[in-house]
């Protein structure tokens, strides 16, 4: 089984500096970190492979700087790893990006499953997973937190909804974004490191896609921008309370009533 599962370098940092002149995030020689969510999704992938065989391919969009997340997924057990990189895909929303990926995953063959994670720790849309697959042409489901059974013509899986639990089976080939915690994600293994050291990470660039049209791609096939980003501002006051326990709660209690907190 052919199984893809898509990964994304997010900001180590609140720390966040936006290019002014067309609003999108500084990503080069920013401290970046594997996306959270994403890796569950790794997780996910290397368990499918566990259980059917096959291999599991990591794909990303970025700069080459993610070269050094595309190796740390070795060392989780991928067994290839692709970039898509070129200025041509520079400044992409979600629209753009999930496009790009969809491109670039057709420009690599054949496959049975792609994996995404819930969402970003950066953009927070959900939205990329699901547009992949509507690029590709092919079923998809979001919220899964488990999964039951695969065989070579589908997949059975859990979702959990706000007052719900639905299982569903959806054909190969989809995709399919997972929720936090429907594995453990494990760590890096440093025999894994030793035995990968020297794999290459493949660079697919904007010459290597079918669709040759640089206005579907990056600030020119985006449909929307980002105007600003920057951390929550936190409040600075506090509050001391002095007595006993019984007075300090009943003192909070109080406060909680004045700021209609209960």
């Amino acid at each position: 089984m052919k199984i893809v599962v898509c990964i994304k370098q997010v900001p180590g940092t609140n720390k966040v500096e936006i290019d002014e002149t067309t609003g999108v995030l500084k990503r080069d020689g920013a401290e970046a970190k594997i996306n959270p969510y994403d890796l569950y999704a790794l997780e996910t992938a290397l368990r499918l492979k566990e259980k059917t065989g096959g291999t599991v391919t990591a794909v990303t969009m970025g700069p080459d700087q993610a070269i050094d997340m595309m190796k740390e997924s070795y060392m989780m057990g991928v067994d290839d790893a692709y970039i898509f990189s070129d200025r041509t895909f520079a400044g992409a929303d979600v629209l753009a990006t999930s496009y790009t990926l969809a491109q670039g995953i057709k420009a690599m063959g054949d496959f049975d499953i792609i994996v995404c994670g819930k969402q970003t720790t950066d953009g927070d849309t959900a939205q990329v997973g699901p547009a992949i697959a509507e690029y590709l042409g092919i079923p998809h489901a979001a919220w899964v937190s488990g999964i039951s059974d695969i065989d070579g013509s589908g997949i059975e899986i859990t979702q959990e909804f706000v007052n719900i639990r639905q299982t569903a089976r959806v054909s190969l080939p989809c995709l399919i974004t997972v929720e936090k915690d429907i594995f453990t994600p494990r760590l890096p293994s440093y025999r894994l490191k030793e035995e990968t050291k020297d794999r290459e990470v493949h660079i697919l660039t904007f010459a290597d896609f079918a669709d040759q049209n640089k206005a579907h791609y990056g600030l020119k096939g985006s449909a929307t921008s980002v105007e600003r980003i920057f951390p929550p501002e936190t409040a600075g006051s506090q509050i001391f309370l002095d007595g006993t326990a019984v007075q300090k709660a009943g003192e909070l209690i109080n406060i909680l009533h004045e700021k209609r907190y209960i």
